[in-house]
């Protein structure tokens, strides 16, 4: 779905640039450089983070408590606001992919749906915090269908059923999965009016969970991009806390974090009262090395994610394309596939293979500290300090796509449906290719790539540090963890500068 890219060992170059881009050294330098600069990392945050502090004991700044922002997010009319126009936004983007013109390129929805939505609010999530708890339209549109058909006079929404605790969060994971094919393999996912009828799908999926298992519960269990979007959230510099853990004993989900305060559950921050409630700036990433219970679901899940976007950018590679061309003849004749079966046995191949690295490092882990803890359980303890990488791999990939392509909107905010309209005046702008250059987006892309592996380090580290029984020991359990950054932080420039293939 990203902007297409053209990469040569010395030549890198984009589609729709327009322009090439000679890097000033050979592609295995910047591998070898940004490698080493990543196992450099690891021997400075040894020395330097050594306390075994607990996870909640960072600077905080309530947010609610300054005179001006607190004013605005406090006020429930600017709140409402803020919600509904989500809200309409969705039925906006349904409406368009029914009644508008079915075709991507003069219709809102495909623009709106994988570039505003997909790649601009997941690095909201990451950079500013989870917005998406707030603006979230199927919450707000069953919020308000609640209040007309279900409270009952405890002012409390009576359910259907039980949440099954062994499902976890595999409806999320199933869920996510199916939007991992639809962006990666589904070949017509950008048609309008498949969009509206897919998005219809899911907002019933979706409430009808909430309905039957409680709002809350299928938040946190079952709708795949409040998760998602909440596993970025960690990254980020803010949080919402609740002072008085008694609230907790009211929440329909486990409060799961260790500490004297509920960090990041948003039923038990909409259950508090005003005087307990936090909307706190913090360092960043201190979320990610929380203590807490982190299920097999949620590890696999984190996983999952980190493989379906290393996917999506291997997919554009020439190397994939020789893969197809060499397996499409022979699974053909068989009769087994077409080139979107061989998509989606890829689709499954590669995250399968990151859970055997994965699990392979963990063992190692496991191994190297003489930990109590089973493979599976070191892995779940450091699967968070992954989301970094992906994070990081979703701004080289996609940082382009998202400057240049996602000026569409512009254009089409004033004719939504692609009826000639001119709403706003601004149905005659042209996408300027010059907002970003081939060079920029390069440098962009390895140095965020590389940040991105020195953040996953220090999170590895941190968790280790607290839950290692000394440091030595703690030092030494990270050793498979940092080849393990090494190697992706390789790879992942490597496939971010591969000759790209326009399969489209």
């Amino acid at each position: 779905m990203g902007l297409v890219w053209f990469y040569t060992p010395s030549t890198v170059s984009a589609h729709g640039f327009g322009e090439s881009y000679d890097l000033p050294v050979p592609l295995n330098f910047f591998m070898v450089g940004a490698a080493l600069v990543v196992a450099m990392s690891f021997v400075v945050i040894g020395l330097f983070v050594r306390q075994r502090d607990g996870d909640l004991r960072y600077p905080t700044y309530d947010l609610l408590k300054n005179p001006l922002i607190g004013v605005i997010l406090s006020n429930r009319p600017f709140v409402f606001m803020i919600k509904a126009a989500f809200a309409l936004l969705l039925l906006l983007v349904v409406a368009t992919g029914i009644f508008g013109v079915n075709k991507p390129l003069e219709n809102i929805s495909p623009a709106m749906v994988w570039i505003i939505w997909w790649i601009g609010l997941g690095y909201i999530s990451a950079f500013f915090g989870n917005c998406w708890a707030l603006i979230n339209p199927w919450k707000t549109l069953y919020e308000w269908a609640e209040r007309l058909l279900r409270v009952r006079r405890d002012g409390r929404v009576s359910t259907l059923w039980k949440y099954p605790d062994r499902w976890d969060i595999w409806p999320a994971f199933v869920l996510f999965g199916m939007f991992a094919w639809l962006e990666n393999v589904y070949s017509k996912a950008a048609v309008p009016s498949n969009l509206a009828f897919l998005i219809v799908c899911y907002s019933l999926i979706t409430w009808v969970g909430m309905a039957t298992y409680g709002k809350h519960v299928w938040l946190r269990r079952g709708e795949a991009f409040a998760i998602l979007f909440g596993f970025f959230a960690r990254l980020s510099p803010t949080e919402v806390r609740v002072v008085n853990r008694s609230v907790c004993e009211r929440c329909s989900v486990d409060c799961y974090v260790e500490g004297e305060d509920c960090v990041d559950c948003y039923e038990c921050f909409e259950l508090a009262e005003t005087r307990d409630r936090q909307l706190n700036f913090r360092p960043i990433a201190v979320g990610l090395a929380r203590s807490e219970h982190i299920s097999t679901a949620t590890a696999g899940f984190v996983v999952f994610v980190l493989a379906t976007v290393t996917y999506d950018g291997f997919m554009e590679t020439s190397f994939w394309l020789d893969v197809q061309n060499a397996i499409y003849p022979v699974a053909s004749i068989l009769g087994m596939f077409t080139v979107g079966g061989i998509k989606t046995v890829g689709l499954v191949a590669l995250p399968a293979m990151f859970i055997l690295a994965y699990g392979l490092t963990s063992w190692a882990i496991r191994r190297m500290s003489g930990d109590s803890h089973s493979v599976i359980g070191i892995a779940k303890m450091f699967v968070f300090a992954l989301i970094p990488i992906a994070v990081a791999y979703n701004i080289a990939h996609y940082i382009s796509f998202l400057l240049i392509q996602g000026q569409l909107i512009v254009s089409l905010a004033s004719d939504p449906f692609g009826f000639g309209w001119d709403i706003f005046g601004t149905g005659d702008y042209l996408i300027n290719i010059r907002v970003i250059n081939a060079r920029v987006v390069w440098y962009l892309a390895v140095a965020a790539i590389v940040l991105g592996h020195i953040m996953s380090v220090y999170v590895a580290h941190r968790i280790s540090v607290r839950a290692m029984a000394n440091y030595g020991v703690a030092l030494r359990s990270q050793y498979p963890m940092v080849i393990l950054m090494v190697v992706y932080t390789a790879i992942s420039l490597w496939i971010i500068a591969q000759p790209i293939v326009n399969s489209g």
